[in-house]
């Protein structure tokens, strides 16, 4: 869930009065890194405004993407969050229905989520009033370097072809201050899956881009980034074999 066409300027303007706007000084007027725009990014994003509604209850009732009941992503993310505490905003790219861009916030981060999906984000701000949401894709944001003290990529990268995710987590490591972090989660494989529905049959087109572990750490490395954790979780009821990896901007 991280593509979008352009938003308004002002879904990525701070503006202190309005607890739902993104408190992070986002500008993209002189863009120094341009990124690609993926050909599929409309396709993408009106796939996810067709299942947000699905996606959001089945987090609900079913505990699938619910970090709370998944023992071993919570404690990543417990780490990620003792990690970066105190080093400054912490955003979450593609942050869905905000599920963990709200766990983040009971933790005493000041977390900002973005989403791809405009109806994944009336999800987010129905179901966690209290978190600044805003709608925009990876592909859109252009963050100011040294800005952020932890960036996630929480299961939201997948999409992104394989020659744009290159230039989307240099985008990351540039806006991370140094000793700030990166965390992300992906699944595992060596194809680019084409899904024509998701999420209780409802009908989708979009490409799961998988990466073999050692490719995935590269790629982060590449971009600027210094490993300092990597998961490997199984196949379980909801999804297929992943990986969590942590990386950390020295300097």
């Amino acid at each position: 869930m991280t593509n979008h066409d352009r938003p308004e300027p002002t879904d990525l303007v701070r503006r202190a009065s309005d607890p739902k706007s993104s408190a992070l000084p986002y500008r993209w007027l002189m863009r120094t890194h341009p990124i690609d725009r993926p050909a599929d990014l409309d396709t993408v994003r009106e796939s996810y405004d067709r299942v947000a509604d699905n996606y959001a209850h089945m987090v609900q009732t079913t505990g699938m993407g619910d970090i709370r009941r998944q023992p071993w992503l919570k404690a990543s993310i417990d780490v990620f969050a003792d990690t970066v505490g105190g080093l400054g905003p912490v955003l979450d790219v593609g942050c869905g229905p905000g599920t963990v861009t709200a766990y983040l916030t009971e933790r005493g981060l000041d977390v900002s989520g973005v989403d791809l999906s405009p109806r994944m984000i009336e999800n987010a701000r129905r179901l966690h009033p209290q978190c600044r949401f805003s709608v925009s894709s990876a592909t859109d944001l252009d963050l100011p370097e040294a800005s952020l003290g932890g960036v996630l990529g929480w299961w939201s990268l997948f999409n992104l072809p394989r020659d744009v995710l290159p230039q989307v987590l240099g985008m990351f490591a540039r806006a991370l201050k140094p000793g700030g972090h990166f965390i992300t989660g992906t699944h595992v494989g060596e194809e680019d899956l084409v899904r024509t529905e998701a999420y209780g049959g409802v009908p989708v087109r979009w490409t799961t881009h998988k990466w073999r572990p050692e490719q995935y750490v590269e790629l982060i490395e590449r971009a600027g980034l210094s490993p300092v954790a990597e998961l490997r979780l199984p196949p379980d009821e909801h999804s297929g074999p992943s990986v969590v990896v942590m990386a950390k901007r020295c300097g």
